[in-house]
């Protein structure tokens, strides 16, 4: 009997276990009540943790490729010399990624390092993304999620939009606790919410946006912004509020909600009047709510202070760890962009024999890259419901399909090759939750027959390639140390994502790691990552 402390990983909010483990692949999960993001609270999936998935029925065990079981060798042989013949013939771009969102940060590092420096493609699929990743990186110049959970404890108001909060019930009952101590909860949401609130405004679904907003223009009229913030931290394009008048007057706020001008007012008022607001907001919603909220608290200072910033609830577990190496199509990693010195500098670092010279495509326009012939390969990685009906489509368009996999039913779905996971009992790394703290998960359970991590995979195909001099990792420590210097390498401070603590870190150390959280208090004193130190409007 062994006692592991690792990670819930089902979702976003990065809750710490505490698991009791015997010989026999049984496991008892209970909270960790050290752990930062739950402090012992588990919901019901963190408890399922413990259900018969830790039993190997159902599971793939060896590799299969064409339907054949294979050694890994052959299999990882083969895997390079049909990935190697499509570079060959149809050169960068050809090849495209889809990665779940519950892989290990490690695994996103190898998978996009491998996916943009050595098959020179950024073609990589993300469908569990959200819109408030665009959204903070045009606001703010990087994308960093400004709050914490200790912030929702520290504010006079929380903002909490819609009912996405119901997916996260830690997160849940950390809100439910703010209140019972004093914090006013206000909710925007349709009827029918199953959330005890102090203020309930019901409003027609989709059109929070447009209160806020709402909200953005009263406060400018009014002149209730703060015009010392505005002028030092924020950059504000002369057409802006202009351009944002149209639709926004009260009187069109209250058809688009079907709240009343009197309700909207209130609300209004009640912001303007509230030095420390935080609003909770799903992330996966549209891109407007996501731009509407960050704007607010821009315009209103309400940002880089404790008890006052927008959060962004995002669902997939370690979306954040994704985000923070690059393993996206709209970002080369890192938190850096596809500028030539980006680029140039990436490059360096990784040693790329062939770094991808742009964004890449997802969603629909990579499935059309893939029915006009220009992607020829997908490696798929990860658990991703959502995903099926797009892979199912993807993988009759291409000649080569890969699957790393750690389900046993997904061989008789079309793939050329599948490849065993790691399930995530066995899964050993580090995550970051989505209030940027990084925390270890650790293996509960050995391996299972022939599965293997994601990122050995994906680096014994690299070495195939005769890239081993890049792809020289053994053990998840060396990725987390490459990582980490990556943050660092031709960072002057402009990017908030600065790992340099853990740059040189011990493989112990590494064992032993404690959550921690990066970027201290983001954008405190009205900063920001920008070329000129000032926030846009999103």
């Amino acid at each position: 009997m062994a006692i592991v402390r690792s990670q819930c990983g089902q979702c976003g909010v990065g809750c710490g276990i505490r698991a009791i483990t015997d010989t026999d692949r049984r496991v008892i999960i209970e909270g960790d009540r050290l752990h930062p993001a739950n402090g012992g609270l588990l919901c019901d999936r963190g408890q399922a943790l413990g259900d018969p998935a830790m039993t190997l029925e159902g599971r793939l065990l060896q590799p299969l490729v064409d339907g054949r079981p294979v050694g890994w060798e052959r299999a990882i042989a083969q895997v390079a010399r049909r990935i190697s013949t499509i570079l060959a013939r149809h050169g960068r771009g050809s090849i495209a990624l889809h990665v779940g969102g519950g892989l290990l940060t490690e695994d996103y590092y190898v998978a996009n390092k491998l996916m943009k420096g050595f098959f020179g493609s950024a073609h990589i699929h993300t469908p569990w993304r959200d819109g408030s990743s665009a959204a903070q990186r045009a606001a703010f110049g990087e994308d960093v999620m400004p709050a914490t959970y200790e912030d929702i404890g520290r504010a006079a108001t929380i903002l909490l939009v819609g009912d996405g909060i119901m997916a996260h019930p830690v997160l849940l009952e950390r809100v439910q606790a703010a209140r019972q101590a004093g914090v006013r909860l206000v909710l925007l949401a349709g009827e029918g919410a199953a959330i005890e609130a102090d203020l309930h405004l019901n409003v027609k679904p989709g059109s929070a946006a447009s209160l806020l907003a709402g909200a953005l223009l009263h406060g400018h009229d009014k002149g209730q912004h703060d015009a010392d913030y505005l002028a030092r931290s924020l950059a504000v394009p002369d057409a802006f509020w202009a351009g944002l008048r149209p639709g926004h007057d009260i009187w069109s706020v209250a058809r688009a909600t079907g709240l009343t001008p009197t309700a909207i007012r209130a609300f209004y008022e009640e912001w303007a009047t509230t030095e420390r607001v935080v609003t909770l907001f799903d992330g996966s919603q549209s891109s407007d709510l996501a731009a509407a909220v960050i704007n607010l608290h821009l315009a209103s200072g309400r940002i880089g202070r404790p008890g006052a910033t927008p959060f962004a609830m995002t669902g997939a577990a370690n979306g954040m760890g994704a985000r923070e190496t690059g393993c996206v199509a709209d970002s080369m990693a890192a938190h850096r962009d596809f500028t030539a010195d980006a680029r140039a500098s990436t490059a360096r670092f990784w040693g790329a024999r062939l770094l991808a010279d742009g964004p890449g495509l997802e969603g629909e326009a990579l499935l059309q890259a893939m029915r006009d012939g220009r992607v020829k390969a997908l490696w798929s990685i990860g658990a991703d419901p959502a995903a099926e009906a797009w892979l199912g489509e993807a993988r009759g368009l291409i000649p080569l399909a890969i699957r790393s996999t750690d389900m046993l039913a997904e061989q008789g779905d079309g793939w050329s090759v599948l490849l065993p996971s790691a399930a995530w009992v066995e899964k050993d790394g580090t995550l970051t939750g989505m209030d940027r703290l990084v925390s270890r998960q650790r293996r509960l359970f050995p391996l299972a027959g022939e599965a293997r991590p994601d990122w050995w995979m994906l680096t014994k195909v690299a070495q195939a390639m005769g890239w081993s001099d890049a792809f020289h990792y053994e053990r998840p420590a060396d990725i987390y140390r490459e990582h980490a210097r990556l943050t660092v390498y031709g960072n002057d401070g402009a990017r908030l994502l600065n790992l340099r603590r853990h740059a040189p870190i011990s493989n112990p150390a590494y064992d032993e790691l404690t959550p921690w959280r990066w970027g201290e208090v983001p954008f405190d004193g009205g900063h920001f990552p920008t070329p000129d130190g000032r926030a846009r409007f999103a």
